[in-house]
């Protein structure tokens, strides 16, 4: 446990887990993680801003009585998932005068996932404020960042924002800002991509409200505080649009060297025809760095060799990552072998229909890649480097 003071009424009690390498059994995390929460003293009542993972409620507690919590009036819940929401219970135990404010929607959805009393639960509107004497909480509905509850929290008398997953990033840090570590902008853009570009749209739509509040200072519930918030919005604001780059990615598993030769001749032919090219390795790669990579290319490549008829399982979780996090890719294309026949291809393409990209051609070599394959692979280098001229 890390805690600080953030200006004149909020302490920061950071639980920072050094130690955790997956999230939701999925994302990895090579630089850890936190569980951020926030009080925030008023001249007559406190509230605490979300509260922590289940994993450390205990130690999270303690915290709590050592920073000289002794009552609470409100615990906001900033969003219901169980790595912000799992240590209400205890709390709610912990101080039984208090109430938990929420969405409506947050309010419909938290007695499902937790054990709690129906009848603590207020809800706030979008815009509404709570007094706490000399200090407000503003409250921004903003859902979609990334379940359909969300809001943002906002004290508006030292302009610092509590926007819970929006902004945050997994990084386990001693920094007492986010400038002060320079893996930050790197693992803001990894969580980024791994958590909420699916909804991007949702979040351009939105940052307007969050740019009108005009915050000083922004507390993520991961990672640390950010004391230049313009860098992290002006950073949403380009990976939430519709820029691409003229960049390729290629992602590949090769089994006995065909696809790996085709994967090497489609790179060296797309980077002469003024492509930049990006190839990630599937196998044992860490998926985090892929979908980091696809925030702004504007072709997503996939390279398989052929297993019992379809598309290696990698190649696969590959296309069905690219299909779960949406990235803004324009084309798609599909290289690789086979040794006697099979649909790996058009099975790549069929795992992808959110993407919405224009196919811009599938290469599959039989067996060993020869001098036909390699043309058509140079064929299809140039066909994409035509396209990105309209970029």
């Amino acid at each position: 446990m890390i805690t600080r003071k953030l200006g004149e009424s909020v302490t920061w009690l950071a639980a920072v887990d050094w130690e955790r390498k997956l999230f939701d059994e999925l994302i990895p995390l090579p630089e850890g993680t936190s569980y951020n929460s926030y009080v925030v003293r008023g001249g007559g009542k406190t509230a605490l801003v979300d509260t922590s993972d289940p994993s450390f409620t205990a130690p999270w507690l303690d915290e709590l009585d050592k920073a000289g919590v002794k009552s609470l009036d409100y615990v906001v819940a900033n969003h219901a998932e169980q790595d912000h929401s799992g240590s209400l219970p205890a709390v709610l135990a912990r101080f039984p005068a208090s109430r938990l404010v929420t969405t409506p929607k947050g309010k419909d959805m938290l007695p499902d996932l937790l054990d709690l009393p129906a009848d603590r639960i207020v809800t706030v509107g979008d815009g509404e404020t709570l007094a706490l004497g000399g200090k407000t909480l503003k409250f921004i509905h903003f859902p979609w960042v990334h379940w359909p509850e969300t809001m943002l929290t906002f004290l508006e008398e030292e302009r610092i924002l509590f926007p819970c997953d929006l902004f945050g990033s997994h990084l386990a840090t001693g920094a007492a800002r986010a400038e002060d570590d320079p893996r930050w902008m790197e693992a803001e853009r990894r969580y980024y991509a791994e958590i909420m570009m699916p909804f991007r749209k949702m979040i351009a739509g939105g940052l307007s409200k969050v740019r009108a509040l005009n915050p000083a200072l922004i507390a993520p519930s991961h990672g640390p505080a950010i004391g230049n918030p313009a860098s992290i919005m002006d950073a949403y604001a380009d990976w939430t649009s519709d820029r691409v780059e003229n960049r390729a990615v290629i992602a590949y598993v090769s089994m006995h060297d065909s696809t790996r030769l085709m994967v090497r001749h489609l790179e060296g032919a797309l980077s002469s025809r003024g492509v930049r090219v990006d190839v990630f390795r599937l196998a044992g790669g860490d998926i985090g760095k892929l979908a980091a990579l696809l925030i702004d290319a504007a072709t997503v490549v996939i390279g398989t060799p052929t297993v019992l008829g379809g598309a290696h399982p990698a190649a696969a979780y590959a296309a069905m990552l690219a299909n779960l996090i949406r990235p803004k890719a324009r084309f798609a294309a599909v290289v690789g072998s086979f040794g006697w026949g099979g649909k790996a291809a058009e099975q790549l393409v069929g795992l992808m229909p959110a993407l919405k990209v224009e196919v811009a051609g599938t290469v599959m070599a039989k067996g060993l890649p020869r001098e036909k394959d390699f043309a058509a692979l140079d064929a299809l280098a140039a066909t994409i480097a035509e396209k990105h001229k309209g970029l």
